[in-house]
């Protein structure tokens, strides 16, 4: 059932001068209120989905005519929010925009809050919270991976992992509370066994989920590349050049960075933070030193990690340095000034270098390409939102206990608890359990016309 609550209205495109400006409306009554100032086809009598033309009229003898606009129809409950919805376009003047949604409130509409379209789309059952999350962030995407991702959730792929993790969990869980019902019959609806298996079943698939969440934050936010080295291997020339600016100073005096650099870059629709940093070496100098442990957190701190060198000396002296790494840290070894008549390939043990130049650019497209690659996967689910995260945190902890206590054969209200505690974190990722608060706080941060 579809409920129409009051009409609110707001403007749905950027603020500032444009060709043109949008205003929505929706809610009960929204077609006949917009009716009442649009001059034109009688809008209460139309089609849904039907665009028409006329002007919008104020109570102004002077000034009766505000602008001409084109009105567009969406009759509940085909439409966003499901309820009866209408669209003025009209001419981008910040002044037509205002004029027009004061006479919409003057005639029984209000101004909407932030996100609340979207809210009403998510109460009327048009998406789960997951998918209206994921509008918020289809309309922030800045790169190509970043919208495949909301996307993806906003067709439902993450939300229906979870309702099938969820669906499996429901079974077990009414069995359990079946078994509660008829406690002092000492009879036993769920096999404990198939219990276990499930909840082993349901944690290897929440696994890559939560795993999945420190590159998901990166796809948004931009995903973290070290460039480290010794002093003057050509760690800022290669800054420059991926950047294709003049980011950091270049000279050959070493020791020149002595504090992090970074600039985003755009590769193959993924977005990047490159990170220049100091020349890692043993020094007295305070100021360098204070850079160099600055490069070390950058490299610990990083997705992936461009080990740069440009002889044997830099070679041991950035090999060092990848033994204090994790093992599944994503590392790139990267050879430079293979243009100096000098140069000597080296090889590492069974690695395969990069060999470039920064300062020609040879092999920076090699070393473009060998970045992508190291990233996930793009068919997988991946985690970008942290209150998806932490809820799906509480969801394997409230597993775990329960493996524990199945393991330790605690009595049925108790495994039962731990169930419903898992199905209550499972349910609040996607709205199925949910509270005002929680709702207030998601939509807050949405735009006022969406």
């Amino acid at each position: 059932m579809v409920f129409q609550q009051e009409p609110i209205c707001a403007v749905a495109t950027p603020a500032g001068v444009g060709a043109l400006g949008i205003i929505r409306v929706s809610g009960a009554g929204a077609i006949a209120l917009t009716n009442g100032i649009f001059s034109g086809k009688d809008l209460t009598k139309v089609d849904s989905h039907t665009v028409h033309f006329g002007t919008i009229r104020a109570d102004n003898a002077a000034n009766p005519i505000i602008d001409e606009v084109l009105v567009s129809i969406f009759k509940s409950p085909r439409s966003f929010t499901k309820e009866d919805v209408v669209e003025i376009s009209c001419h981008g003047s910040d002044y037509i925009i205002r004029q027009i949604l004061q006479v919409l409130v003057k005639n029984g509409a209000r101004l909407a809050k932030p996100g609340e379209f979207t809210q009403r789309a998510f109460l009327n059952g048009q998406f789960d919270l997951v998918q209206a999350e994921a509008v918020a962030d289809l309309i922030a995407a800045d790169s190509a991976a970043a919208h495949h991702s909301a996307l993806t959730q906003l067709r439902g792929g993450f939300s229906k992992q979870l309702a099938a993790l969820r669906q499996e969990l429901i079974h077990f869980a009414s069995l359990i509370e079946l078994e509660l019902d008829f406690g002092e019959e000492d009879v036993e609806f769920a096999n404990r066994d198939d219990l276990k298996n499930l909840i082993a079943h349901l944690q290897s698939a929440i696994a890559p989920l939560i795993a999945s969440f420190s590159h998901g934050n990166a796809l948004k936010e931009g995903i973290p590349v070290a460039i480290i080295g010794a002093p003057n291997v050509g760690k800022s020339t290669l800054l420059n050049t991926l950047l294709n600016e003049e980011k950091a100073i270049v000279t050959p005096i070493a020791g020149t960075t002595r504090d992090i650099i970074e600039d985003i870059l755009f590769i193959d629709g993924l977005k990047f933070r490159i990170i220049d940093t100091a020349g890692i070496r043993q020094t007295d100098d305070l100021v360098e030193s204070m850079g160099i442990e600055r490069s070390k957190r950058a490299m610990n701190q990083a997705d992936v990690v461009v080990l740069i060198y440009d002889d044997a000396t830099t070679l041991a002296a950035v090999s060092s340095l990848a033994t204090d790494l994790e093992p599944t840290k994503k590392l790139i070894w990267v050879q430079n000034k293979i243009d100096q008549e000098d140069s000597n390939k080296l090889l590492i043990n069974e690695i395969a270098p990069i060999f470039i130049s920064a300062k020609t650019g040879v092999g920076i497209e090699n070393l473009k390409s060998q970045i992508t690659q190291l990233q996930i996967n793009p068919s997988q689910t991946v985690v970008t939102n942290l209150r998806h995260y932490e809820h799906l945190l509480k969801t394997n902890q409230a597993l775990t206990d329960a493996l524990m206590g199945l393991e330790n054969n605690i009595t049925g209200d108790f495994l039962a608890q731990d169930i419903r505690l898992s199905l209550h974190h499972l349910g609040e990722i996607t709205g199925q359990i949910v509270n005002d608060d929680l709702l207030a706080n998601i939509f807050s941060k949405f735009c006022i016309g969406k």
